[in-house]
């Protein structure tokens, strides 16, 4: 079980979640306040990333949890510093994840629609 604050439209939001005995699908619970429904994690399916065969050794990184919306760079691709190299869908929200520093893109490690949680890798640069 774990613990989490949460804040939604600037409502704040503490909640619980635990792991499903027979599942294994993560449920939150409010403690607090009644935080608006969400629909149940589905488990994401298991898809070969998209890499060059060698990862950079720059990692990009997610901020948050949620859905690979768009990939906004290829293997190859140089980006500088900040550019948006994947955008992530969180809570109706599209949220381009940056470049670290200027590079060029080494690996892309998910696909289009799969299920990410905060500081998965998501690309790595050189």
């Amino acid at each position: 079980m774990k613990n989490y604050t949460i804040t939604v439209n600037g409502n704040v939001y503490d909640v619980v979640v635990e792991e499903g005995a027979s599942s294994g699908a993560a449920v939150a619970a409010p403690v607090k306040k009644a935080a608006p429904k969400a629909a149940p994690a589905a488990a994401a399916p298991a898809a070969a990333p998209k890499a060059s065969g060698a990862a950079g050794s720059v990692r990009v990184e997610a901020g948050a949890a949620g859905k690979v919306f768009k990939l906004d760079t290829k293997v190859g691709d140089t980006v500088k510093k900040g550019d948006a190299v994947i955008t992530i869908e969180a809570m109706k929200m599209e949220i381009p994840v940056v470049a670290p520093q200027d590079g060029t893109v080494a690996s892309i490690e998910v696909n289009v629609g799969d299920a990410i949680e905060a500081g998965a890798l998501l690309a790595t640069l050189n």
